[in-house]
C-alpha cells in the first residue's frame, strides 16, 4: 500500500481547523470619517481577521506592501492583547491571518514582519509554507535598544537583547526593492586620490586638502571628517575628482593600464591607473537622511543590519502615548521608501497606535488599518486627525515636507447576518435593513454589490451579464414572470428572498431562485464577532501524552475576501455601506 503524501511543514495542536469565516460588510461612521470625501484610506474598527475577510473580495491582490506588527508572545506587548498565549494558540493565531493577507498583496508586492528572536523562526517557516521559500527576501536585523539600566540586571544569566528582526516576503519574482542608502559615519580612506585638472594625472588628495587649506601641515587623511561643514561641503564640491582604485576584471585593459605608468587612462567612460580602475566619489553619492533631511552624500547601501533607527525617542510621535510597542516612524518610512511608491496601497491589521497608516499618509501612499481595541478611537483616530490637518510635527513630518491633506474613512463591522431569536431559530438580524441585506448576499455569493441606477434587480454582478437580487418579499410566479421579461436573452440572474412560490423553483433556465436564511446553512460561522484570541475547544494531539487542558483557549482564523467601493446609504442609520 502507497504511503500518503507528506510535506515538510511546522505542526501544531488546531492546525487545519480553520473555521469558515463569515464575510462581513462593513459600514462607514461618516462621524468619524474625516477630510477628503473621495478618499480611499480606510481605519477600520473591529476584529482583524473578520475585517480581512470583508476586505478580499475588492482587495485581492491589489496591496502592494503588508506591515505585519504582530504580539510577540512575550509578555512585552500592550495592555489591548493577550500577549501571553499557548504557544499553538499564538501560532495559529499567526498562520491564519497571513494566509488571508497572502491573497490581499498584489503580484509585485511584499510582505514585512515585525518580530522577535524568540518567534523569528516559527513564523519563518511558516511563511515559507504560504508564499514559498523561493519567495523569501531577507531577515533584517533592527537595533532597537541600547544595554543600560534595568536591561542589564540578569546579564550573568543571559545575553542582553538589543535587536528586533524585519522577515521579509515577496509575492512572486516581479517584486523590485527600491534600494537605499545611509550616510557615512566616517571617511573611507580608499579615496586617496584627486584627479588633476588635466585629467590625465592624479595628485595625494591629502596634499591637496592642505593646499585648499582644509587640514593643517601636521594633519593627515584620518583628520578629513565626514562631519566636519567645512571638509563635507569640499567633498561634495569635487566629488568628481576624489577618487579610489578598484580591481577590474578585463587583464587587457589592466595591462595596457600598467604600461602607462602614473598616467590616467580612459577607455568607454572609465578611468585606469597602474592597472586598477579609478573610480569617483559621485560614483557613491546617493540620496540619503541627513540632518533630517533628504539629500546626496557619501552613501553605503541599506543591507541587512539597521543600526541607524532611533528606537528612543517615540514616546512623543503622532502625540499619542503606546508604551512599549510603538514602532518609530522612520522605521516604516524605510519600509514603504524600499517597497513601495507613492499612491500605492499599504495594510496593516495590527495598527496599534497608527504609526502605519500615519506613515502611509505622509508619504502619500494609500492606506488600510485595523484595530480591535478601543484605541482605534483613541489613539489612532485623533493621531490620524491631526496629520490630515498637518498639525502633527513629529515623526518624519518634516523629512517629507508633510503639509496636511488627504482624508481617511472610518469603518466598523456589520454585525453577524443570521443570529437565534428567542426560539432558537436562525433568523435574518433585524439589524439588517433592506440595503444592508443586499450588499451582504452580494458579498455571500461572490457578487460585486453595485446597484444599477434605474434597475432595481441589477444590485450586483458577478460577469458582465450574471447579477444577483435579494428581497424580503414573497416571489410568486407572476413576480417572476415579470422579471424574466425585463432580462436579455443572454443575462442571468440570482434571486434571494425569504420565500417562493414552488414552480418559481425552475420555471426559467436564466433565473436561479433561493431561500434565505436557509440558503445559508452549513457555509461559514454566523454569530461571532471576536477571533482575536480566545477559541475554546483544543483538537487533542493523540500522538502526545500531553495532557490538554479544557480550558485552554484556541484560535479560529480563515481567508479574507475584498469588498465593493460602492457606498448606499442607510435609511435607518445614516451609515453608509462598503
Amino acid at each position: 500500500m502507497a504511503k500518503p503524501l507528506q510535506k515538510l511543514e511546522l505542526t501544531w495542536i488546531g492546525k487545519g481547523n480553520e473555521p469558515q469565516l463569515e464575510p462581513r460588510i462593513l459600514l462607514e461612521d461618516p462621524t468619524k470619517s474625516f477630510g477628503d470625501a473621495k478618499t480611499e484610506n480606510m481605519l477600520i474598527n473591529g476584529d482583524n481577521l473578520l475585517a480581512l475577510r470583508a476586505l478580499e473580495q475588492n482587495y485581492f491582490g491589489q496591496i502592494k506592501c503588508v506591515a505585519f506588527d504582530p504580539p510577540y508572545n512575550t509578555g512585552a506587548a500592550f495592555e489591548h492583547y493577550d500577549d501571553n498565549l499557548e504557544h499553538s494558540i499564538w501560532l495559529n493565531l499567526m498562520y491564519q491571518r497571513i494566509k488571508i493577507l497572502y491573497n490581499l498583496i498584489s503580484i509585485d508586492g511584499s510582505f514585512w514582519v515585525v518580530i522577535d528572536d524568540k518567534e523569528l523562526h516559527y513564523l519563518k517557516v511558516i511563511c515559507d509554507e504560504i508564499f514559498g521559500r523561493a519567495n523569501f527576501i531577507s531577515t533584517v536585523a533592527v537595533k532597537s535598544s541600547t544595554p543600560s539600566g534595568v536591561k542589564t540586571a540578569h546579564k550573568e544569566k543571559t545575553i542582553i537583547k538589543q535587536k528586533d528582526y524585519l522577515l521579509i516576503y515577496r509575492k512572486s519574482d516581479r517584486f523590485r526593492i527600491n534600494p537605499q542608502y545611509i550616510r557615512k559615519s566616517e571617511w573611507d580612506t580608499h579615496f586617496n586620490y584627486f584627479l588633476n585638472p588635466d585629467k590625465n594625472s592624479v595628485s595625494s588628495f591629502t596634499d591637496v586638502l592642505k593646499e585648499k587649506g582644509v587640514l593643517r601641515r601636521n594633519e593627515t587623511i584620518k583628520d578629513f571628517d565626514i562631519n566636519n561643514t567645512i571638509h563635507r561641503e569640499f567633498y561634495l564640491k569635487y566629488a568628481d575628482f576624489i577618487c579610489q582604485t578598484q580591481s577590474h576584471k578585463n587583464e587587457e585593459l589592466k595591462n595596457k593600464s600598467r604600461s602607462l605608468k602614473d598616467v590616467v587612462m580612459h577607455h568607454n567612460g572609465m578611468m585606469f591607473l597602474n592597472g586598477r580602475q579609478l573610480t569617483p566619489l559621485s560614483n557613491s553619492l546617493n540620496e540619503v537622511v541627513f540632518n533630517n533631511k533628504i539629500e546626496k552624500d557619501f552613501a553605503l547601501l541599506l543591507c541587512d543590519f539597521w543600526s541607524d533607527v532611533d528606537f528612543q525617542n517615540t514616546q512623543n510621535e503622532g502625540d499619542v502615548s503606546f508604551p512599549n510597542s510603538k514602532k518609530p516612524e522612520a522605521l516604516m518610512c524605510r519600509i514603504f521608501q524600499m517597497a513601495t511608491n507613492e499612491n500605492d496601497s499599504v495594510l496593516d491589521s495590527f495598527l496599534g497606535s497608527g504609526t502605519t497608516a500615519a506613515v502611509a499618509h505622509k508619504m502619500k501612499r494609500k492606506w488600510i488599518g485595523i484595530e480591535l481595541g478601543e484605541h482605534a478611537t483613541t489613539h489612532c483616530l485623533p493621531r490620524l486627525k491631526n496629520i490630515v490637518k498637518g498639525s502633527d510635527p513629529s515623526g518624519i513630518t518634516s523629512l517629507v515636507n508633510w503639509k496636511g491633506g488627504g482624508g481617511f474613512k472610518f469603518y466598523t463591522l456589520a454585525p453577524s447576518l443570521i443570529q437565534k431569536d428567542k426560539y432558537g431559530n436562525d433568523v435574518i438580524n433585524p439589524a439588517y435593513n433592506a440595503n444592508m441585506l443586499a450588499a451582504a448576499m452580494a458579498k455571500q455569493e461572490g457578487f460585486l454589490y453595485s446597484p444599477h441606477e434605474s434597475i432595481y434587480w441589477k444590485q450586483g454582478n458577478s460577469t458582465e451579464k450574471d447579477y444577483i437580487f435579494t428581497t424580503t418579499q414573497f416571489i410568486t410566479v407572476e413576480m417572476l414572470d415579470r422579471l424574466a421579461e425585463e432580462m436579455q436573452p443572454n443575462e442571468s440572474l440570482l434571486i434571494c428572498c425569504k420565500g417562493f412560490k414552488a414552480e418559481c423553483k425552475s420555471r426559467h433556465s436564466n433565473i436561479t431562485i433561493k431561500k434565505i436564511p436557509q440558503m445559508l446553512y452549513g457555509r461559514c460561522e454566523f454569530g461571532k464577532d471576536d477571533y482575536s484570541l480566545n477559541i475554546i475547544n483544543l483538537p487533542h494531539d493523540d500522538s502526545e501524552n500531553d495532557v490538554i487542558d479544557e480550558d485552554a483557549i484556541n484560535i479560529e482564523i480563515a481567508t479574507t475576501k475584498k469588498v465593493s467601493s460602492k457606498k448606499l446609504m442607510d435609511n435607518d442609520t445614516q451609515t453608509t455601506l462598503f
